[in-house]
């Protein structure tokens, strides 16, 4: 007997948590049940040999045209639903409402869960509501009426998070509670796997104790051999190592952490030298390897990374092929090609390297190591490049307690570990919390090293950063500039982090007014970039937007547009025409382009922001809702007032929910609504508007939308025949 559905389940997920979506899908379809378990006729019909297939929006929606319905259709033609649970999950407004479809279908009963993040029951405490992952449709029940009670329901759930149940006991749970059938039943079938596998390696083994008892006498013959060519090869070996150190210690001055010497002569030598390794080392793979991954190390800290990506990859098809216990040195180069693709911007690459140095780490070294440490803080850093912040904290944490223990409290690393974590609390918001731990940090910083570190450099940087979030900005010039003289004493004159430094004051000079300053500050920081990383590249284009909008505040309006212009070519090239970068510096340019009336321009690019955004965020998004007030500024200038009217409406509705009334976002969702009201000619209800908007764009980051809402305001008096009150705005 056939299904009546048309998937076996329907998988409800917050895009966060996209990896444990993937993961799921693939297990739960590639899942073949017992034989002995097939045809049985349980609640859910017959149980199938596989669980196929399985709806995941991601990859069924591929074609769709209508978003809406055909989310519908699947959750109605799906027997089961899987709910991955977080608070990324609980926040989603789509996941509720796939909740409460499926709940509205009939079928509450066959609603299961996957908890990978956050507190079930949490919402209950309001002081740990944040961190609930369960929606509110899954909470509570619903009534007759097709809307949520008050009475709480029982979701049933397997638990993937640390501690909890196994990958494979959630994949287990979640099929026996699909199908109708005991758990045990199934972990029996994966119990008597397990003794087939046993059987097959006793019986291997019988056979190997065989072939062995023939060989031994053909061991102890070539023994007297074996033991002379032993020697020989430890003195190779030990041959071996003096080379490699003493060609390790060669560059070593040039590593910044330990010396300050002239960066172009280290240049020199490394490209000389690596030039040679392939020829001269040809026979000595152990010493092309680590001199490749030294040489790389070195390429990295130089800011090379484009140079020093190649001899990581050579280094580690190098160790790959050694043979013997080379396990550590192995992870090493992991470690390293993973963190040099980091800071290239390969963060699917570089986490996959480092969870796999990690791994090996951990069973060759144990889990205190301080190798363990330093790949858990660089696995932390990619995840803050991937705002995957809640991923990375624990990360963080462990490290830290590793260190702690190791080293007590007064070490370098333990002062890096704790930067770590404040960064991650200003990562999610907390800037406060984020200052102590980064105030920790430096003073331990200031404390241990011993002149100029790199790290002393970032934790000024970093403590500026939290002290910028909380508006406290007397201190904030001070350490910039600190961390950018460290900087400039370590690395001479070019250096991604240099680059990095520059922009970070170029954005202070910014919000102080200090335009002249900031665009000197950004177009070195720019031409930094461009001679370290080529012409093409993510930051590149990100340093030519903020360039552009100082042009912009400055009144060179024509050439801050053809710079945002060649930003966002480059963006498109780089990133692809679907990235958040790429709707940001859309609506920027659109906004610019309307008040030069490139109107056909403007709205395209509004049209593709519009898209993308919400595509990626959903259509509730203040960044939605800023690309509306954009689009609707538009149409207000085209004089397309019942657009305008339309879309300010809609973008302040959505800001309405997320930001507060004083927010310079509402009040220019306002100042347009009350341009389109007074192209309407509801003079009355525009004035109210336009009045109450002005405070608040005082204050806005865009240096011209005070003037435009006071033009705007006088334009209204001027047709309203009030021309006293159009001049006292006009001046």
């Amino acid at each position: 007997m056939n299904s009546p559905f048309k998937y076996r389940a329907f998988i409800s997920y917050s895009h966060s948590d996209e990896k444990w979506a993937k993961w799921l899908h693939r297990r739960v379809e590639t899942y073949r049940m017992p034989k002995r378990l097939v045809g049985t006729v349980t609640e859910f019909g017959p149980v199938p040999e596989r669980l196929t297939p399985v709806f995941r929006d991601r990859d069924e929606l591929a074609t769709a045209t209508n978003l809406g319905s055909t989310l519908i259709t699947a959750l109605e033609q799906s027997a089961c639903q899987i709910v991955i649970c977080s608070p990324r999950a609980a926040k989603s407004r789509w996941v509720n409402e796939e909740i409460l479809t499926f709940k509205r279908l009939g079928r509450e009963h066959r609603i299961f869960c996957l908890i990978v993040d956050g507190e079930p029951g949490a919402s209950a405490d309001p002081a740990r509501a944040d961190t609930e992952c369960f929606p509110d449709a899954l909470i509570h029940k619903i009534g007759q009426d097709g809307q949520l009670t008050r009475e709480r329901s029982e979701p049933i759930a397997a638990d993937a998070r640390p501690g909890k149940d196994r990958k494979p006991d959630v994949l287990l749970k979640l099929i026996a509670g699909m199908q109708g059938i005991g758990l045990d039943e199934l972990k029996q079938r994966e119990a008597r796997r397990r003794y087939r596998r046993m059987l097959a390696l006793v019986s291997a083994s019988v056979a190997g104790m065989v072939i062995t008892s023939v060989l031994a006498a053909a061991a102890w013959i070539a023994r007297n051999e074996a033991e002379r060519q032993r020697i020989v090869a430890e003195q190779e070996a030990e041959t071996a190592r003096r080379v490699t150190r003493f060609i390790v210690d060669l560059f070593k001055i040039y590593d910044p952490r330990e010396g300050v010497g002239n960066t172009i002569t280290a240049r020199e030598i490394l490209d000389k030298g690596a030039a040679r390794i392939d020829t001269e080392l040809a026979g000595q793979p152990a010493i092309q390897a680590n001199l490749m991954d030294t040489m790389g190390t070195v390429y990295m800290n130089l800011g090379l990374y484009p140079t020093a990506i190649p001899l990581m990859r050579k280094s580690l098809e190098k160790h790959r092929s050694l043979r013997g216990d080379t396990k550590a040195a192995l992870a090493q180069s992991l470690g390293h090609l993973g963190q040099v693709l980091m800071l290239n911007s390969d963060y699917d690459e570089a986490t996959r390297r480092l969870n796999e140095a990690l791994a090996i780490q951990r069973r060759v070294l144990g889990n205190s190591h301080p190798d363990v440490a330093n790949t858990l803080s660089v696995l932390a850093d990619v995840m803050s490049y991937t705002s995957e912040y809640a991923k990375g904290k624990p990360l963080i944490e462990e490290a830290l307690r590793i260190r702690r223990k190791r080293y007590g409290e007064e070490h370098v690393d333990v002062a890096q570990s704790l930067g770590d974590l404040g960064v991650n609390y200003g990562e999610h918001g907390d800037f406060k919390q984020a200052e102590t731990y980064l105030r920790q940090s430096l003073a331990l910083h200031r404390k241990v090293q011993k002149g100029p570190h790199p790290d002393l450099a970032e934790a000024a940087n970093n403590l500026a950063w939290a002290l910028q979030g909380l508006g406290e900005l007397d201190e904030v010039e001070p350490l910039y500039r600190e961390a950018l003289d460290i900087k400039r004493k370590l690395f001479g004159d070019a250096h991604p982090d240099l680059a990095a430094g520059l922009n970070n004051l170029g954005f202070v000079l910014e919000t102080r007014g200090d335009y002249r300053g900031a665009e000197k500050v950004y177009r070195e920081s720019l031409e930094m970039n461009r001679k370290l990383l080529g012409q093409d590249h993510p930051e590149i284009a990100i340093g030519m937007s903020n360039l552009a909008f100082v042009l912009y505040a400055r009144g060179d309006h024509r050439a801050a547009i053809q710079m945002m212009r060649d930003s966002l070519d480059m963006k498109w090239r780089e990133l692809g025409h679907q990235d958040p970068e790429v709707a940001s510096g859309n609506t920027s340019l659109a906004y610019w382009l309307t008040w030069e009336r490139e109107y056909e321009e403007a709205a395209r690019l509004l049209d593709e922001a519009l898209a993308i955004r919400r595509g990626r965020l959903g259509n509730e998004h203040p960044q939605v809702a800023s690309t509306l007030t954009v689009q609707a500024n538009l149409f207000v200038a085209q004089k397309k007032y019942v657009e305008g009217l339309a879309g300010a409406t809609e973008a302040l509705r959505i800001l309405g929910s997320s930001l507060p009334e004083d927010h310079w976002q509402v009040a220019m969702a306002k100042n347009v609504q009350g341009g389109a009201l007074a192209g309407l000619r509801r003079y009355a209800e525009a004035e109210k508007l336009l009045l109450s908007s002005l405070p608040a764009l005082e204050g806005a980051p865009i240096p011209d939308l005070n003037q435009r809402g006071r033009a705007r305001l006088a334009d209204l008096y001027t047709a309203w025949g009030k021309p006293e009150e159009a001049e006292k705005y006009s001046r």
